[in-house]
């Protein structure tokens, strides 16, 4: 599959400046922005109103939720926000969803930190919900966590049969869920923890981001998928364009130092982009050939700090 690019929605310091800078990605070749879904840890806006605000500043660059937490809406306004951002951007809105993983959101707003399990249980449950509510059919859903009682969806959709969704996860069970319902299925670490740290790091080794691919395939056999119907995504957590690759060595043994792993461990992680443009460009070329990824964020929820360091990787390597 062709490379797309997507990069996180920069701050906003003025709505002029902003703009510009979304139209600055899209004119850099960038397929996607995208707006993360928290409440604390310095996330700011909320996904679905500033994607539509990108909607009107943009004119080929399509816009996703990376991702919206599950827990954080139902699935009845989740349909009518992401059916709504379509229509009104033409065409070029993708739902990204989640089971809902940051504690200090959920403890914050006062909302219940449920197990993992159950937070995947409703996920489950709201793909099935969302999902039926683009049909264009009265949905009937009796579930544990949801009742729909005929419920048609509107408004009608651009794209059809409905918006690609993405699902990301780093768990077994979501990433199954992922395999058998989602369009783009996006791997990032298993946070179970409900926080960030080096066990995250640890968790995207390419040992391990080979068996969540796995995961993935055991829900697309599950549901009689082939690979064809399912682009592979990443989330970088660590991206860095330097000018040599000393300096690159040099920056990952020191990363790997703080959080207390090998620096071949960074080095070998499909979630690390990290040298200069030449390395990079065969680095992505490489990974996908030996994982599948085509569908590439640039950065792990915040907008790189030196975004047109990575115009010319973009440049070398989208739409093909």
């Amino acid at each position: 599959m062709e490379f797309r690019f997507a990069v996180s929605a920069p701050p906003v310091r003025s709505v002029p400046e902003w703009q510009a800078e979304l139209r600055r990605i899209e004119d850099a070749g960038f397929d996607t922005v995208v707006v993360a879904d928290h409440w604390t840890e310095g996330w700011d806006l909320e996904p679905m109103v500033a994607l539509t605000a990108a909607a009107m500043a943009t004119t080929t660059l399509r816009l996703q939720t990376g991702v919206l937490g599950n827990d954080y809406r139902h699935p009845v306004l989740t349909h009518r926000l992401a059916a709504t951002l379509d229509q009104l951007s033409e065409g070029r809105f993708t739902l990204g969803l989640g089971a809902g993983w940051l504690r200090t959101d959920y403890e914050a707003a006062g909302i219940p930190f449920d197990p993992p399990g159950v937070r995947v249980d409703r996920l489950e449950e709201a793909v099935s919900v969302i999902k039926g509510l683009f049909s264009g059919k009265p949905v009937h859903h009796q579930g544990v966590h949801y009742s729909i009682d005929g419920l048609v969806g509107v408004p009608a959709c651009v794209q059809q049969p409905r918006p690609p969704l993405l699902l990301g996860g780093g768990s077994p069970r979501v990433l199954r869920l992922a395999g058998r319902e989602a369009d783009i299925v996006s791997i990032v670490a298993s946070l179970r923890a409900g926080e960030l740290g080096a066990h995250a790091v640890a968790d995207l080794s390419g040992e391990r981001v080979s068996e969540k691919l796995g995961w993935v395939r055991e829900g697309m056999a599950a549901s009689g998928r082939s690979s064809t119907e399912v682009v592979l995504s990443i989330n970088h957590w660590l991206v860095r364009v330097t000018a040599t690759e000393a300096d690159a060595e040099a920056f990952l043994t020191k990363l790997a130092a703080k959080y207390g792993v090998e620096p071949a461990l960074l080095q070998r992680s499909p979630a690390v982009l990290v040298g200069n443009v030449p390395q990079l460009v065969d680095a992505l070329i490489q990974r996908r050939e030996l994982f599948g990824f085509s569908h590439l964020q640039l950065d792990a929820g915040f907008a790189p700090a030196d975004l047109p360091s990575l115009f010319p990787l973009v440049a070398r390597l989208a739409g093909k």
